[in-house]
């Protein structure tokens, strides 16, 4: 008894600083998991202890007293975190008019609470919506139809123009609203086909996925994936990003053949695409949705291979352009893709003369969000990046938009890049897509 006695003091000890770090961190995207009932339980169970180690007389003893306060500790770090985020989210949403206009038509989040996200989307704060499995999520189709129509049907009221509304369909184990859509099979299990019959199914996939998006309200797919294959196991740590199972092929043709049907069918039913993660991933071994990446290819190589498919799609389709969290080292050393003027600015606009829109990979991840994002959020803007998401986890908005607003405070905003990305965002091509497609939705039925 008196052993077990000591192993459960033991784990007290190292369980105290743990319990205390997470309360407060409590708003970061890694403890998301506990949100909510998960902070409740903890507080709870913090409490707990402390009332049952002064019922044991621990207070008596200098150890017992220091283990009794690192106890007490958690509620109070949780509220003292609990706070700060309100705190920055009264700024946000106390944003003026001008402030919002002119930086909110830049962000993309993904969302949980209807309530909140419309308003947000009301006072012009954000230019689109991210919709994923957990908006879905026991729910129906008519559902979350009637919602994101809600949400456009408020924005008109302001007298705002429509929401980008983007979602996450690549096929195969991507397909983040299947079901209750389609499950259509990867890209890359037609790379083995004749070329004609890759164009004839690429283009079949990307209809079924535009016509069930566009009935949804869906205007955005945040597909094809352009980034080229890996060597199988080249990357035995990514556990997430998983692109030897997303990427279409090892051979750029291919992939140029294939994705171009793909989008060609997605643009036919009214649904934008979106090309992805320039400067392409498919080389690098680190994971960027935890740690921060470098490309080491030289560019000559990468425009003689990678980059391909990206431009072939983008010379003749309306896409968007998804530019990830690596670094290219042969460009920019300092800064990562989705941040570096040197890329968006200088390669994407200057040298390949894309005007079209550029919006960054998922800002919640590690490579951006666990380094200086305030920074990266500035240098995302006046780099040309026309929007930015937030996606896996929308509460980090409000310290993001926070970020962009005290840039722009601060006069640290380039003016001349807001202007040049505010009429690229006015010529969206999703909100003329599903315009046209409507159109055509109503011929048929006539």
């Amino acid at each position: 008894m008196q052993f077990l006695r000591r192993i459960g003091l033991i784990l007290l000890w190292f369980g105290a600083p743990l319990v205390a770090f997470a309360a407060a961190n409590k708003n970061d995207p890694y403890l998301l998991p506990l949100r909510g009932v998960g902070n409740i339980a903890l507080s709870l169970a913090s409490i707990t202890i402390a009332i049952l180690l002064l019922r044991r007389g621990r207070w008596h003893s200098l150890a017992g007293k220091l283990l009794l306060m690192l106890w007490c500790l958690p509620p109070m770090l949780m509220a003292v975190a609990h706070l700060s985020f309100e705190l920055r989210k009264h700024d946000v949403l106390s944003a003026g008019v001008t402030e919002a206009r002119q930086l909110g038509p830049h962000f993309m989040i993904g969302y949980s609470s209807f309530p909140e996200v419309a308003r947000l989307a009301e006072q012009g704060l954000i230019g689109g919506v991210y919709v994923t499995r957990h908006n879905i999520r026991g729910r129906s189709v008519d559902e979350l139809r009637a919602e994101i129509a809600a949400l456009q049907g408020k924005r008109r009221a302001a007298g705002l123009p429509p929401l980008i509304v983007a979602a996450d369909q690549e096929g195969g184990i991507v397909g983040h609203l299947a079901p209750p859509l389609t499950k259509v099979p990867a890209l890359a299990t037609l790379a083995g086909l004749a070329p004609d019959d890759q164009q004839s199914k690429a283009e079949e996939f990307g209809r079924i996925h535009g016509r069930e998006l566009a009935g949804l309200g869906v205007n955005l797919n945040l597909a094809p994936v352009l980034d080229l294959k890996p060597p199988v196991r080249r990357n035995r740590l990514d556990f997430h990003t998983l692109i030897g199972q997303r990427a279409i092929a090892t051979d750029p043709v291919v992939v140029s053949t294939i994705a171009s049907a793909y989008v060609s069918g997605l643009e036919a039913s009214g649904v934008g695409a979106t090309l992805k993660h320039f400067p392409g991933i498919g080389r690098v071994r680190t994971d960027t949705h935890h740690f921060s990446a470098n490309l080491d290819t030289p560019v000559r190589e990468l425009e003689a291979t990678d980059w391909l498919p990206f431009r072939e799609v983008l010379s003749h389709s309306h896409s968007a352009l998804m530019v990830g969290h690596i670094t290219l080292t042969a460009v920019d050393p300092d800064h990562a893709a989705s941040h570096s003027k040197r890329l968006v600015d200088g390669i994407i606009r200057d040298k390949w003369g894309y005007q079209g829109l550029v919006m960054t990979d998922d800002l919640v991840m590690g490579a951006i969000y666990q380094h200086d994002v305030c920074k990266a959020v500035v240098e995302a803007i006046n780099a040309g990046v026309d929007l930015l998401l937030v996606a896996y986890d929308g509460a980090q908005f409000y310290r993001i938009f926070g970020c962009a607003l005290d840039g722009s405070r601060q006069g640290k905003l380039d003016a001349a890049m807001l202007r040049a990305s505010k009429a690229r965002l006015e010529r969206a091509f999703p909100i003329e897509l599903a315009r046209a497609a409507s159109a055509v939705r109503m011929v048929e039925k006539n």
